[in-house]
């Protein structure tokens, strides 16, 4: 039997793991701030990893610091969890006002000065297991659907509820648009509106939602990841490999970027670049035992091509 840190996590279990609205977790993951970083198809899933993340914005998003530096001490911690050769069950997260590093039996392993907050992973971890035991017992609730939204939150919210149902994509982007009136610089909701449109095959709106989310928010991958898979299949390789690069290099977690980063340069005849990303996504989804072997199969079949 897999134990909770093994296992994935859909957006209601994390936010029952975490006490977070699931509405929040979802426009988190949109907004590209913090999310998942499993992908199945069209659904996302979060690692234990990905909850250690999360559980850590909101500590600091609790203490008034804006995004950006979200992002950035986030970064920290992305950055250790996967070389860390001990149990995580062991550790500890711990922020002493500057930085955000792991801690164990109680000593930093960079972190200096003293700590505003810190939370073990062994309680997360048991938080986790009891989610799941309870998820196994009883079936997911169904997410409540937004009464009356009235503020930008309410009516992104509810356009995200609204997409995860069959058939009401037309109302999602409403809601949508009518988030972007009572905010126009609710990037997020042009990364949806360009999905959306995607999906019904409208490239053309998808390219201007996305780059309309990039100029409200530069530093969004979700945005720049989709408008580099349109630029891709409309043949301008290169630009597609630029926005691929400046994903990878924001979000160097983001493992799909890395694959197609990779698929980009051996189009335009980089064969050694390209190595160096598949052997990114190799490491970044085998160290997800959750990960559908078919793609690691794939990456590493490519590996040995180039290598060749």
């Amino acid at each position: 039997m897999s134990t909770a840190i093994e296992r994935e996590y859909s957006f209601g279990a994390a936010a029952r793991i975490l006490d977070i609205p699931e509405a929040k977790l979802r426009y988190w993951s949109q907004s590209g701030f913090v999310g998942p970083s499993l992908r199945r198809g069209p659904r996302q899933a979060y690692t234990f990893q990905d909850l250690v993340s999360v559980r850590a914005a909101k500590e600091l998003v609790e203490r008034g610091f804006q995004p950006a530096y979200v992002r950035k001490a986030l970064a920290q911690i992305r950055a250790t969890l996967p070389t860390v050769d001990r149990p995580l069950t062991k550790l500890r997260v711990s922020w002493d006002g500057n930085t955000l590093a792991l801690v164990e039996d109680g000593l930093t392993f960079e972190v200096s000065g003293q700590r505003r907050f810190d939370f073990g992973l062994s309680d997360l971890a048991a938080r986790a297991a009891e989610v799941l035991a309870l998820a196994g017992a009883r079936p997911e609730a169904e997410a409540p659907a937004a009464a009356s939204p009235r503020t930008a939150y309410e009516c992104f919210a509810a356009g995200l509820a609204k997409e995860a149902v069959a058939g009401q994509e037309a109302a999602a982007e409403e809601c949508y648009r009518q988030a972007l009136a009572a905010d126009p610089g609710l990037a997020a909701a042009h990364t949806n509106l360009g999905e959306l449109a995607f999906r019904r095959g409208d490239v053309g709106r998808a390219r201007r939602e996305f780059e309309a989310a990039l100029a409200l928010d530069p530093e969004q991958p979700e945005a720049r990841y989709d408008l580099a898979t349109i630029l891709y299949q409309q043949g301008d390789i290169e630009q597609a490999a630029s926005e691929l690069r400046r994903v990878v290099a924001q979000s160097p977690w983001f493992a799909d970027a890395h694959y197609n980063l990779a698929t980009a340069l051996e189009r335009l005849g980089g064969k050694r670049q390209a190595v160096v990303h598949l052997d990114r996504f190799v490491d970044l989804q085998a160290a997800s035992p959750q990960v559908s072997s078919s793609w690691l199969d794939e990456a590493r079949a490519r590996l040995r091509r180039l290598d060749a």
